[in-house]
């Protein structure tokens, strides 16, 4: 709305309102007056009859009486008269009804104005006892009051008539001003407009009131400063912008440089990625070659002394690869492209396996290892698995690096649970090592440090580990902390937000009912813990100082033999052992291959520290069996065995063949696909290199199947694989890598984590000494070799030995094809099938050449292998005329002259 709008409506209103509310106001106090002027006259003409009638009524003079009345009907507003008295009786009624009058007399004068109909009520003053008329009289007279209200009415449409008059005038009057206004207004709008376009030289008219002249001035005198302004600015203009242009010119080059330093900066980092690239597969290369090389030489005859050194190069091969991990790792930090995953994780299982991976450090230095998960954590919880058992295992590996004697514990428990569905998790890895200073503390977590320039020499290690530890927690919203004194030992704790998704009180599992089971354990803490499982699993603990026979003799029997395992600690536990009338598990602090000779003359066995509790429970459950006791028993695992070789399949069952395993068998991918369709397993062990589907086409069959094939673990076995391969596979849906020949530590590991399985004791017979006093060079045949990979079986050693040699003419063939053909890959495969045949059979020099030369086709193709394939044949002929001499002395004729075999090479 414009001004002259607002202004008309001022000049309008205002005065319409004042004048509207006076005309009211007096109409108002006018018609108040003309009702007190009625009321006045009206009761002053009754009380001035009054008398009269009552004098009438005494004297009863009808006539008179009438005359009265009428004589009050002439008032203009009059329009009945009545008298009346207190008995009920009407002595006089003009134009009235009986419904009108007063059910009591009234004491004095009253008019009642209530509605258009007044009534006018005046007491008969009678003398008592008069003889003629009996009680109290009075004179009611209606009033019409009607033409008060028409004359109120008539005043008021004139004023309101008066008032529409005044009202058009006024709008005429304030229109015509404040369009003018609204004129003079949008002038000056127009002018300013203009300005601020830009057009200066149009003034405003300086005519009209002398407020608006005043402001046409003001608008012009703008319009000369801002032309004034104009011309400054542009000059200014000019003269910046020449200055801006040596600026730009100077930037310019300076942008040059810049682009020119950044692409040098992205060139550097691109020859850094590719370098760290090519020297991981480089320093991976001869590193596995060497690796294996190394499994062949301990899989041969070797002096103490030589074995032992080649235990030290195994020891710097593992170092250096977990260097180069941590290396690639760090590297992937730094650049940002370390994403993480969101899945399930179970603490527990977490922290039994970490420790079960770093338990043979701890087995060598005698440390107590353990791993407690608070009894309120929650279980599954969401985050990333595989970083935090990083995480973990450097800690761990961390703190039996860096302590001689003692313990290290690790704690999980729940720092913060205000949150419904999101807790704050606290691990803490605790020793009794060297400690640290609080200057070596705040220099610990930085790349390549470690507490002192003398740790990396005398304990190892990159510095490395505990950077990639502290930035990973950090990346998964955690913080990593450390707490320590020198000599006192250490703890680092890292906090880390996980997402619940089970219940918080999940109730223990009771696997036993109430037996008396008796504890030993030297350890505290393991003792302890031990008492508190066992309690939650239903049992009842008694803790005894000593491991002797109890009376009443226990149920069952927990025992933890001490570090130090001497002869005679050996003969004195096994004549407790002879004499004790319990089962007895004991809890041995060593590998599942340096357990000690101890029979257990009343059922048990032995299992490894740290023990986790799925193997205690398991442990428990077969010595409840063997009790004769009702106790749950455990699940029974299928496991799924797939292999185009028959000697490995056969060799796999026979080493995973134990209570609990139902093992079946599959030739190939397709065979195997066709069981998978009918019936689940728990694990499958998977070939990777197999005619038709090999074992990454058969995973991702298998996964597509759904149901429990879309989680069952698939681990991968392969005799050749770099970590290339390895990530590959990994990536491909397999979720470990075993590689041929399969070391049992790390079978008995997946068969842990996976099918919580517990490990096997085998024992097996070491070398006689006339054994490691023949000669060093690598036989044809070695049975004692043989009989070893065989899981101990001499029969199934010659068995395999037979198969290996009855393939080798097949095997021959290929390898003739593929050379004549300069096919590289069906080499590949062929040595490959080769390679993975003979690890698994006492064939140590067919063996070894077989790994060089997948070794040495994977890293270099087919260069310089000629001499390697030459050695092939020759190792292969000499293996297969060992076979036929064997055949030939088992049928009593003469041994076959090797140059036949050697025919089958030119054929």
């Amino acid at each position: 709305m414009s001004l002259g709008n607002r202004i008309t409506l001022w000049l309008l209103c205002l005065p319409l309102l004042v004048l509207m509310a006076v005309a009211t106001l007096g109409l108002q106090q006018e018609s108040e007056w003309r009702k007190s002027a009625l009321r006045d006259r009206l009761v002053t003409a009754a009380e001035l009859q009054a008398p009269m009638l009552a004098q009438t009524l005494i004297a009863r003079e009808e006539s008179q009486l009438d005359s009265l009345a009428h004589r009050l009907l002439d008032i203009d507003e009059a329009r009945g008269v009545g008298v009346y008295t207190e008995t009920g009786t009407t002595i006089l009624e003009l134009g009235r009804s009986r419904a009108q009058v007063a059910m009591a007399p009234p004491q004095e004068t009253q008019l009642d104005t209530r509605g258009d109909l007044w009534r006018l009520m005046v007491p008969l003053d009678l003398p008592a006892n008069n003889g003629i008329i009996q009680g109290l009289a009075w004179l009611e007279i209606d009033i019409d009051s009607r033409a008060l209200t028409l004359d109120h009415y008539r005043r008021l449409a004139s004023a309101g008539l008066g008032l529409l008059i005044l009202g058009l005038l006024l709008f005429v009057l304030a229109s015509s001003l404040g369009r003018r206004l609204d004129s003079n207004l949008n002038g000056a709008s127009e002018a300013l407009k203009r300005l601020r376009g830009g057009d200066l030289h149009t003034p405003l008219a300086e005519d009209g009131p002398p407020e608006l002249r005043r402001l046409a001035q003001q608008v012009n005198a703008l319009g000369d400063e801002l032309e004034q302004s104009r011309d400054n600015m542009q000059r200014q203009i000019e003269q910046t912008t020449a200055e801006l242009q040596e600026s730009m010119e100077t930037i310019e080059i300076k942008n040059i440089e810049l682009d020119l330093a950044h692409r040098r900066a992205l060139e550097a980092n691109r020859v850094k990625s590719e370098f760290l690239a090519s020297m991981s597969h480089e320093i991976r290369t001869p590193l596995n070659g060497i690796v294996g090389f190394c499994r062949l030489l301990g899989r041969s005859r070797l002096e103490p002394r030589q074995r032992e050194w080649l235990d030290q190069v195994q020891v710097a091969c593992d170092n250096l690869l977990a260097l180069v991990n941590d290396v690639l790792d760090f590297s992937r930090i730094e650049a940002g492209r370390l994403e993480l995953d969101r899945a399930e994780v179970d603490m527990v299982s977490l922290v039994d396996e970490a420790l079960g991976l770093q338990a043979p450090l701890a087995h060598q230095k005698g440390l107590h290892l353990l791993g407690l998960v608070y009894d309120d954590v929650p279980s599954p919880l969401r985050g990333d698995p595989l970083r935090i058992r990083q995480v973990l295992i450097n800690l761990v590996h961390n703190a039996l690096k860096f302590t001689e004697q003692g313990e290290v514990i690790v704690r999980v428990m729940v720092e913060d649970h205000s949150h419904k569905d999101q807790i704050l998790l606290r691990v803490s890895i605790s020793d009794t090592g060297i400690g640290l200073t609080p200057k070596e503390q705040h220099d610990l977590f930085q790349a390549f440090r470690q507490a002192t320039s003398g740790h990396s020499r005398q304990y190892g290690g990159s510095g490395l580990g505990l950077a990639i530890s502290r930035q990973l927690v950090e990346q998964m919203g955690g913080r990593i902390t450390v707490e320590s004194e020198p000599t006192k030992g250490s703890t680092f704790a890292f906090s880390l937000p996980l997402e619940v998704i089970g219940g918080r009180d999940a109730l223990p599992e009771r696997i036993l009912d109430g037996e008396c089971i008796a504890l030993y354990e030297p350890h505290a803490p393991t003792r302890h813990a031990l008492n508190h499982l066992l309690s939650c699993w239903g049992a009842q603990v008694v803790e005894v100082p000593h491991p002797s026979v109890q009376a009443p003799p226990p149920a069952l029997m927990v025992a933890g033999l001490p570090t130090q395992l001497t002869d005679a600690v050996l003969e004195e536990w096994q004549a407790w052992l002879d004499a004790c009338p319990c089962p007895v598990l004991l809890l041995v602090n060593a590998t599942p291959l340096e357990l000690p000779k101890l029979t257990l003359s009343s059922g048990g066995e032995l299992l490894c520290k740290p023990i986790s509790r799925q193997a205690l429970a398991e442990g428990l459950r077969r010595c409840g069996s063997l009790r004769g006791e009702v106790v749950v028993p455990p699940s029974l695992n299928r496991l799924l065995v797939v292999d185009d070789n028959a000697s490995n399949r056969r060799l796999l069952k026979d080493i995973l063949q134990r209570p609990g395993l139902w093992i079946e068998e599959a030739g190939s991918g397709e065979e195997a696909l066709a069981i998978a369709e009918n019936e689940p397993f728990d694990l499958v062990l998977m070939d990777i290199r197999m005619p038709g589907m090999d074992g990454v086409e058969t995973t991702r069959a298998l996964r597509k199947l759904g149901g429990s094939w879309s989680h069952c673990p698939v681990i991968a076995v392969t005799a050749h694989a770099l970590e290339d391969d390895r990530q590959q596979l990994l990536d491909s849906g397999l979720q470990e890598v075993l590689i041929k020949p399969v070391d049992s530590n790390a079978l008995e590991a997946i068969l842990q984590r996976h099918l919580r399985v517990t490990p096997q004791v085998r024992h097996i017979e070491p070398e006689s000494p006339e054994r490691q006093q023949q000669s060093e060079a690598l036989a044809v045949v070695d049975l004692t070799l043989g009989t070893r990979l065989a899981n101990g079986s001499e029969s199934l050693a010659l068995e395999l030995l037979d198969e290996l040699a009855s393939s080798l003419p097949s095997s021959t063939r290929e390898l003739q094809a593929a050379l004549s053909t300069d096919d590289t890959e069906a080499l590949l495969d062929t040595v490959h099938a080769l390679n993975g045949a003979c690890r698994y059979c006492g064939a140590p020099e067919l063996a070894l050449v077989a790994e060089t030369l997948e070794t040495r086709l994977r890293s270099k193709g087919m260069t310089d292998v000629e001499p390697l394939i030459d050695d092939l044949f020759r190792a292969m002929d000499r293996l297969r005329a060992w076979h036929v001499q064997q055949q030939n002395h088992s049928s009593g004729t003469t041994i076959a002259d090797a140059s036949s075999v050697s025919s089958l090479r030119d054929k």
